[in-house]
């Protein structure tokens, strides 16, 4: 049995951790988080980025989040197709084709990921934000049949007044001997671009800023809109 192993940071970068990476915001066993280094840092900034087409939907920046009590957000650029990493939950869900992602990371564990996906039709986004809803429900079942020493959960935080719809979850993990990690999730779509935004760091659900990342989510479907 191998112990989970990912890096909140890491994964909020788009670095794949030496292990098991299966988290987008998640330390060792889904859990265990890492103080970013400056190399690592610079190291993202310094990516090569593909072009991203001028009527990209918009993307959040790092005022839109949610606020951390001890460090500012840092943020990618806007950059085309999908993260490195996939974000935690939501792993094979989204198409690179009509894709854009921006990563979001703090001095500490906490991290965040937006993908947007610009899709060929309503119905095409329709059923992509179900499948991605579809995941998330699933996830922490997913988790614990792969990691059958840690323990797992999932909470419906209901539907949001978005542009065409959002929904947020939220998914505790737990790994023995590892920090437990909380990780939120928003889906929403407007017309036929969905977005999924997804957050997270060491902890349990009392530590989630639920209000004001149901706020981020909010914002972050009504950016989607571009005439």
């Amino acid at each position: 049995m191998r112990k989970p192993t990912h890096s909140f940071r890491g994964a909020a970068l788009g670095v794949v951790a030496a292990a098991v990476g299966i988290v987008a915001v998640a330390g060792t066993g889904p859990a265990l988080a890492h103080v970013p280094s400056a190399q690592a840092q610079a190291q993202a900034q310094g990516e090569v980025r593909a072009a991203v087409p001028l009527r990209t939907p918009g993307h959040l920046v790092t005022r839109e989040l949610p606020p951390h009590p001890s460090s500012d957000w840092y943020a990618s650029d806007v950059t085309k197709g999908l993260p490195e990493t996939p974000p935690f939950c939501v792993e094979k869900t989204f198409p690179s084709a009509g894709a854009t992602h921006r990563t979001f990371w703090t001095e500490y564990d906490t991290g965040a990921t937006q993908i947007v996906v610009r899709t060929g039709t309503v119905d095409a986004a329709r059923k992509l934000a179900a499948a991605a809803e579809r995941k998330i429900r699933n996830c922490a079942a997913d988790w614990e049949r792969q990691y059958p020493e840690g323990t797992a959960s999932w909470r419906d935080y209901g539907a949001l007044t978005a542009e065409d719809g959002a929904h947020v979850y939220g998914v505790h993990t737990s790994y023995p001997d590892s920090e437990p990690g909380i990780h939120l999730f928003g889906v929403g779509r407007d017309g036929r671009t969905v977005t999924v935004v997804t957050w997270g760091e060491m902890g349990g659900y009392d530590q989630a800023p639920l209000a004001d990342f149901k706020r981020t989510v909010t914002t972050a479907v009504v950016k989607l809109y571009h005439p």
